[in-house]
């Protein structure tokens, strides 16, 4: 398939690598930063462009993966070739595209992405959704050629979804980062929790959450949890992160 990449970003980047990997043609990558679209253009052996009327409509496929804020501008912009436009977004309704086209679905790929990390894409999970039975089918077939999980999703249930993400991997990042910075206070490396960062990663491979959850919330230790405390009593933000998070660890069973 010829596929043109609307966007230089990690998405854009690791979705143009496999599919580029796949066998299929990469026509152009646009950019609004002509430098950041000629170094991704470069590694797929594109066309690097930075101004959409530059397009090349000998293309089959458009994939935005720029902003939300963005893909419908972007989508008003491609619809004249029709061409079938996709999104790669999992918070962006299917109906922004359908605003300007039929032709129209999303291409979602569940994972984090850093430029600079390799990801096995053939794990990665796939989230399709076409407007119709025939561009889902399209969709699902070409989602095939980079990875073996592949999942049709509605708008509706991507959003959940997409927010389940945020509290499955933003949030955790964050506190991983709040976890450095009471280390960094007292001179500790980072480097002492990696492992049990990992083993907390991995369990979650085989078990569902609430059968791991450890620690002094899930034992109900107050004496424990109030020594926290008192460690963070100039940090209030983070006391009440604490309190907030560990109520909730209490009431994990009751939630179910």
């Amino acid at each position: 398939m010829r596929i043109t990449i609307i966007g230089s970003g990690n998405v854009a980047t690791h979705l143009a690598a496999a599919f580029k990997n796949a066998g299929h043609a990469i026509v152009q990558v646009y950019s609004r930063d002509l430098q950041n679209a000629s170094l991704l253009a470069y590694h797929v052996r594109a066309e690097a462009i930075d101004n959409l009327d530059q397009i090349n409509a000998e293309t089959d496929l458009f994939i935005i993966a720029v902003k939300d804020d963005a893909i419908e501008t972007v989508a008003t912009a491609l619809a004249p070739y029709q061409k079938l436009i996709v999104h790669t977004s999992g918070a962006t309704d299917l109906q922004v595209l359908l605003n300007h086209s039929q032709k129209a679905g999303v291409f979602y790929p569940l994972q984090t992405f850093s430029k600079t990390k390799e990801v096995d894409f053939n794990t990665v999970p796939i989230c399709i959704e076409g407007a119709d039975e025939h561009i889902t089918s399209q969709l699902n077939e070409l989602a095939y050629t980079v990875t073996q999980n592949v999942y049709r999703i509605s708008s509706a249930e991507r959003k959940t979804l997409h927010l389940a993400a945020v509290f499955a991997c933003n949030f955790p990042n964050y506190l991983y980062y709040l976890a450095q910075q009471l280390l960094a206070e007292k001179q500790l490396p980072f480097d002492l929790l990696r492992p049990l960062i990992l083993e907390t990663a991995q369990k979650v491979k085989e078990y569902l959450p609430a059968d791991v959850q450890t620690g002094p919330a899930v034992r109900n230790d107050e004496k424990t949890m109030t020594d926290h405390l008192q460690q963070l009593q100039e940090k209030p933000g983070l006391q009440q992160l604490y309190k907030l998070l560990s109520q909730g660890i209490i009431t994990m069973d009751n939630d179910g």
